[in-house]
């Protein structure tokens, strides 16, 4: 009994197609972050944040999921200050960043 042979070239002695991509350019590219999971998402922006401030990004981590967590950043962001009289000079862009797209998740994410 003899054993036939798919006659396609890209299959090899094994029967299987043959790993090699070269006649095939498959076109590729970086995943936008739109299409990211969204703790993915979440997980980038509160990186930049704690990178610049750890003490904001530890209380929006104890917020998150709930009202409070979108008040404090929005506070954060708008009145140049905390509640507890703290008065800074304000936000680096991409801290800034992080921040508007923080609140854009949280709500995101809200059932």
């Amino acid at each position: 009994m003899t054993v036939s042979t798919p006659k396609d070239s890209r299959y090899q002695e094994t029967g299987f197609p043959s790993l090699q991509w070269e006649d095939d350019e498959l076109p590729t590219r970086p995943m936008p972050l739109h299409e990211r999971p969204l703790q993915a998402r979440i997980d980038r922006e509160m990186a930049v944040v704690a990178e610049h401030h750890i003490r904001i990004a530890l209380a929006i981590e104890k917020f998150w999921g709930h009202h409070d967590c979108v008040e404090y950043i929005q506070q954060l962001i708008l009145s140049g200050g905390d509640k507890e009289g703290r008065a800074r000079v304000g936000f680096k862009t991409e801290v800034l960043s992080a921040l508007i797209n923080l609140v854009a998740l949280h709500k995101q994410s809200e059932p």
